[in-house]
């Protein structure tokens, strides 16, 4: 069994609970997922299967697409509604004072990632720091956000679409977005909406997978890994060369210098593959050894 999974996860679930629970309902040792999600977070995940799990590395920076809920006046040791409160203030903000607000957080900046997350220090997650009430200094990381969009309020809350880059903190761009606006803020809801090209709306809840790993179906469930790769050129080789290149051997072709999803003579996926100079080599395989 190999392909790609979308799992629209549920909330208190952790990225690797929904790894650890899919190796059980598939039988399978070899699952891995792009972009990590908090427990309070729901959504897209995406999880690789089997050979798979070998495109994680390809799949980490793309860009991701939320919808985020914002509670002003709040100010949390998490930057989400999850964590202990540290302040709480009143808040006379307008839609066009967040709206104002929001132009500053747009583009290429940098932004300190919240002590609790995943993040190590001295091979400890901050996390495990901030939770015995310790701080350590971190470095800032250049995020790019792309656009945030006001689309309406829920229970008081402003309900922002953002896009933006890999490594994006949302609940820090909220408590940023907060103290920018001087009532402060956190994070009180986050769903995943896209990763690169994959929709939440194309994903399935772990129930379901269950649903069709009791009828022996879950591999209907599964796209084929090539589909990540769906915006390079595609190649097809002959035998002789498909030959070669499963023993890891470069070979000489009349393609242009790029990038290529290479495929053998019987349409099977082969190889994500580097063409330079009239040569052809491997950047990672994906058939079964």
């Amino acid at each position: 069994m190999n392909g790609i999974l979308l799992i629209d996860k549920e909330p208190d679930w952790t990225s690797n609970d929904v790894v650890a629970k899919l190796k059980g309902i598939l039988h399978q040792r070899r699952i891995g997922h792009s972009g990590t999600l908090d427990p309070m977070a729901t959504g897209l995940l995406v999880v690789f299967v089997g050979r798979a799990t070998r495109a994680v590395e390809f799949a980490e920076g793309h860009d991701k697409r939320y919808l985020a809920s914002l509670r002003l006046g709040l100010v949390t040791d998490t930057q989400d509604i999850s964590g202990s409160v540290l302040e709480r203030r009143p808040v006379s903000v307008t839609g066009e004072e967040l709206e104002l607000a929001l132009g500053r957080f747009i583009g290429e900046q940098e932004q300190l990632p919240p002590m609790y997350s995943a993040i190590k220090h001295k091979g400890r997650p901050l996390y495990e720091i901030a939770r015995k009430g310790g701080q350590v200094e971190r470095k800032t990381r250049k995020i790019i956000v792309h656009d945030i969009d006001v689309i309406g309020e829920k229970e008081g809350d402003f309900l922002l679409d953002i896009r933006c880059s890999k490594g994006t903190y949302i609940r820090t761009l909220c408590h940023d977005l907060g103290q920018v606006l001087g009532c402060g803020g956190c994070m009180s809801g986050l769903r995943r909406l896209e990763a690169g090209q994959f929709r939440v709306e194309d994903a399935h809840t772990i129930a379901q997978v269950q649903q069709y790993a009791d009828l022996g179906r879950a591999e209907e469930l599964l796209l084929p890994v090539d589909r990540l790769f769906s915006s390079l050129d595609s190649c097809i080789v002959t035998a002789e060369q498909e030959r070669k290149l499963r023993c890891g051997n470069e070979i000489p072709t009349e393609l242009a210098d790029g990038d290529y999803r290479v495929y053998s003579a019987s349409g099977e996926f082969l190889l994500l593959g580097h063409e330079e100079k009239g040569i052809l080599k491997t950047i990672k395989s994906f058939f079964e050894v």
